[in-house]
């Protein structure tokens, strides 16, 4: 049985990692273009960026070490979907821990705050 938890820990991606995926905007466009719509080929998903292909490329590679992404081929077709797990983790771990109620009321604070 720890042999078992050994490879699970093993298997999930440093939360820097994370992080870091998470950290850059076309990254982050990336997965808002996957949660459109989940299933994406390399092709499709350049067409609504402003970056190079070889640039998607690379953001793509650095959400797959990061678990945020994984692929699946089609035949000759590699199409890409969006792993929220990673994303779970994080709001579980530092998110979760606050109650919903608390969260309003500083959005409420800091709205105010703004207004004056």
């Amino acid at each position: 049985m720890q042999l078992f938890g050994c490879i699970i820990e093993c298997m999930t991606p440093d939360m820097n990692d994370i992080f870091k995926a998470l950290a850059d905007p076309c990254r982050r466009e990336l997965l808002d273009r996957l949660t459109e719509e989940n299933g994406q080929s390399l092709g499709a998903l350049c067409k609504r960026m402003s970056i190079s292909r070889q640039g998607v490329t690379k953001h793509l590679g650095i959400l797959e070490e990061a678990n945020l992404v994984v692929t699946v081929w089609r035949g000759r077709e590699k199409l890409h979907y969006l792993n929220p797990a990673p994303i779970q983790q994080i709001h579980q771990r530092w998110l979760g821990k606050f109650e919903p109620g608390r969260l309003q009321s500083l959005a409420n604070l800091k709205s105010a705050l703004e207004d004056e």
